[in-house]
Parts: C-alpha cells; structure tokens; sequence
C-alpha cells in the first residue's frame, strides 16, 4: 500500500518593499548598466500625460533641472546688476554730501539726490538742533524742529527701535512728515539721522504701495542714514 506524497509547495517569497528596492539601486547605480534592456521598456507614470520610459523621464527631469537652474541665473545676474547700480548711487550721493559747503547746499542737494536717484515721490527732513540765524533764512522753517515736538508722539516705538520704519505708515505720521502730500504717498521708509546723538529724522516718501515694504532689506538704507549723518555732524556741533 503506497502512502500519499504530500504536494510540493512553492517557497513563499516576502515581496520587497519600495524602500529595499529603491535602497537596492541607489547603493548599486551600476544595475542599468547590467541590465540596459529594462531601461527601454519601463515605464513610469507621469502627472502630466502617460506613461514614459525611465530615459525619457529621466531626460525631462534633467530638462526641468536645467530650467530651473537658468531662471536662478537670471535671478543671480539682475541681483547683481541692481546691486552695482545702488553701488554707483550710493557713491553719487557721497560724493554729493562731500562738495557741500553749507547746511543749505548739503540738504537742498540731498533732497534732489534722493527724489531723482533712489527714486521718491516725496522728501522729508527734521532735524533737531537750532539752526544758525543764516540756516533759519536759508531753508524751510519746518524743517527744525524740537525733540520734545508733539508730532513726534506718533514715532514713539521707531525711536524705541531705532531701526529703519518701511511700509505703509500711520496717516499721523504722514502728515507730520509730508503735510499736503501725505493723501498721495502710500509706503515711505523713515530713518533715524545722527545715531544714540538724534539729529533728527529723514523720510522718503512713494505714491507706490510697493516701493517701501516690510519685507525690504534695510542694509543700505541703514548705511545711507549713517552717511547722512556724519555729513550733519559739523553743523550739529558748531
């Protein structure tokens, strides 16, 4: 009497995951290279149409790469070309500040300096000293102005801070700053003239919402107001 064979069962295999498999052919980028049939006929899904085989894919993800990487160059070189101009500016307007001869030649220049070259739509100076009975003549009176003066309630926390103030400012502030313009000026920036000293106080003002932001880098604006400054000191002191 013969006994059953019991049947032959099939070695269960435990699938490989996504992760082994994706581990597999990074630690053997070699595995193509062996097997370079594979690479014509798999196919990968793509979001934006069927499928493609891995050398397509592989191509237009190498096309998108360099896509990318040319836009960043642009971005790189109009930085660049931005910066070299603020450069010449910057030094049009030391230069400027250094061939004044007087108090009313240093900011009548500066005035024109900054509305023409940075560019603004408005200018605003206060400073805080008493002028010389020549500078009082000479320029506006508004321009001086007490350190105790009302007005300047409305920049309590910019004098706190004492950091550049960009944006869109309060409508008190505007009008201390820019009177019969304040209704067309729609983001200024305000820097703080003379250091811990409080010369006073200069404002650009632009009818572009934009121009002046929050999110702006304040390095060269804060670099502007520190020239400004030591161009005022001798008057300040005299």
């Amino acid at each position: 009497m013969s006994t059953p064979q019991k049947e032959k069962t099939e070695p269960h295999e435990e699938p490989c995951s996504d992760k082994a498999v994706a581990d597999y052919l990074r630690t053997h980028p070699e595995f193509f290279e062996k097997h370079a049939g594979l690479l014509a006929v798999l196919k990968v899904p793509h979001s934006c149409g069927p499928a493609v085989s891995l050398v397509e894919r592989q191509v237009a993800v190498l096309r998108e790469q360099n896509q990318q990487l040319r836009r960043k160059l642009v971005e790189l070189v109009q930085v660049a070309r931005d910066n070299d101009r603020l450069i010449e500016r910057m030094q049009r307007l030391t230069l400027t500040l250094m061939d004044a001869s007087s108090l009313e030649d240093l900011l009548t220049t500066l005035h024109d300096v900054l509305r023409n070259d940075f560019p603004s739509d408005a200018v605003a100076i206060r400073l805080f000293f008493t002028p010389s009975e020549e500078q009082a003549l000479a320029l506006p009176a508004e321009m001086f102005v007490s350190r105790d003066d009302p007005g300047l309630a409305a920049f309590e926390r910019f004098f706190k801070t004492r950091r550049p103030l960009c944006g869109r400012l309060k409508q008190a502030q505007l009008k201390y700053l820019f009177g019969n313009q304040a209704e067309d000026i729609h983001s200024a920036v305000v820097l703080l003239l003379g250091g811990q000293s409080d010369y006073g106080i200069l404002a650009m003002g632009s009818r572009d919402p934009n121009r002046f932001h929050v999110g702006m880098g304040t390095a060269y604006i804060t670099r502007m107001g520190e020239l400004i400054s030591h161009a005022l000191k001798p008057y300040v002191d005299r």
